[in-house]
């Protein structure tokens, strides 16, 4: 049976509309004005009485939620991230590896080759690889004993889940990797991160084939006025870039100033570890003990490691401390990185998947819709199918 969405603030790409409705079965099939609606017979209405109704928003980095982590390298932990992360709105997202050893990471994405169209809630639209050809002078929160050096071994047996891969050019062999990665499987995004490049050794990665920069500010070489770094080459090119927006990754004003300089190229993404949607508490990543006190991730030496943002509750900290407006803000989670992938996905739009979700103004999500089924309503998480 077919359905429609009335009463809704409807977020399009470059408009707010409130006298339309959307219909919809697996696709969304038309979008109509509300007095077309009453020659429709057989149809099942859902007043979402003046909320937001926006795509659904997309996750390119998340390593877990709900007490699981794509690391796990089993069913049920992917099953349960993909659920849990219902309620922030997020209806699709990258299953994100760590730096860990060769055959954990072979284990993990075997699992997610397996897996991956078996779980229920959020999609699973493929494979971010953070590391593990990083820089150990900025590990971060990966692990500096797992770090190798650049090679198909893996990426050849994978390629086809493999989406976006973290690494760092300047390592010895990185700017051939780069190149042969390019040309072998260009539909695999590289972006820079955990990286002590200079801003010249930046801006030689960006012409071999790096597109993308990983969580923006953190795990990278900064800005200094004599040395701009990764930083500085991200910001002075026309790259792809994410960021945490949690407020202890990256301060409210450095969000500005990189909402004013990227714009359409900007991604909000959570970072989020085992821990997200969770208490406060001890948990893991990669092997390694985080520590998790008042919305903060930090291992036993005080490195922040990943988040527990919720990506919602990104949207809300833009948009309260930036310049961003609705649209723009809901963009940097469903145009911007659906376009970054390649998708055709990411908007509300006559024969686009029925991907959607309900969210309030203070971003409460209030319903998230997946190939036009409900997979959640505030207060609790349900299916029709």
């Amino acid at each position: 049976m077919l359905k429609a969405i009335i009463n809704a603030k409807i977020i399009f790409e470059d408009k707010i509309a409130e006298d339309l409705v959307v219909i919809y079965d697996d696709n969304i099939s038309q979008i109509i004005t509300k007095d077309e609606l009453v020659s429709y017979d057989n149809i099942e209405t859902i007043d979402i009485d003046g909320a937001y109704l926006s795509a659904g928003f997309i996750d390119i980095h998340i390593h877990g939620s709900g007490g699981a982590d794509t690391m796990d390298a089993t069913f049920d932990a992917l099953h349960i991230i993909s659920n849990t992360i219902l309620s922030t709105g997020t209806t699709s997202f990258l299953a994100t590896t760590m730096t860990m050893s060769k055959d954990k990471i072979i284990g993990a994405l075997e699992n997610i080759s397996s897996n991956k169209n078996r779980v229920t809630g959020a999609k699973i639209i493929g494979v971010h690889m953070e590391g593990p050809y990083i820089n150990p002078a900025m590990c971060g929160a990966q692990d500096i004993n797992y770090i190798q050096s650049p090679s198909f071994e893996i990426i050849d047996e994978y390629h086809d889940i493999i989406k976006m891969i973290t690494l760092s050019p300047e390592v010895e062999g990185g700017y051939a990797f780069i190149k042969e990665l390019e040309e072998k499987y260009p539909h695999i995004i590289l972006s820079i991160g955990h990286s002590n490049a200079n801003y010249e050794e930046a801006t030689k990665s960006f012409d071999a084939g790096i597109s993308h920069a990983t969580h923006l500010g953190n795990a990278m070489s900064g800005f200094h006025h004599r040395n701009p770094g990764v930083l500085g080459a991200t910001l002075n090119s026309n790259i792809t870039c994410d960021v945490i927006a949690d407020l202890i990754h990256t301060h409210k004003t450095t969000l500005e100033l990189f909402w004013k300089i990227k714009r359409d190229k900007l991604i909000l993404i959570t970072d989020s570890m085992r821990a997200g949607c969770m208490k406060c508490g001890e948990y893991s990543l990669g092997g390694q003990k985080v520590i998790v006190e008042n919305g903060k991730a930090v291992l036993e030496n005080g490195k922040l490691a990943g988040s527990v943002l919720k990506l919602n509750e990104a949207l809300k900290n833009m948009t309260k401390n930036t310049d961003m407006d609705l649209i723009d803000v809901v963009k940097s989670v469903t145009v911007i990185p659906a376009k970054k992938l390649g998708l055709n996905a990411g908007r509300i739009e006559v024969g686009l998947s029925a991907d959607m979700v309900i969210f309030d103004e203070s971003f409460d999500i209030l319903m998230t819709i997946i190939d036009g089924k409900i997979k959640y309503t505030k207060g609790k998480q349900c299916s029709d199918g």
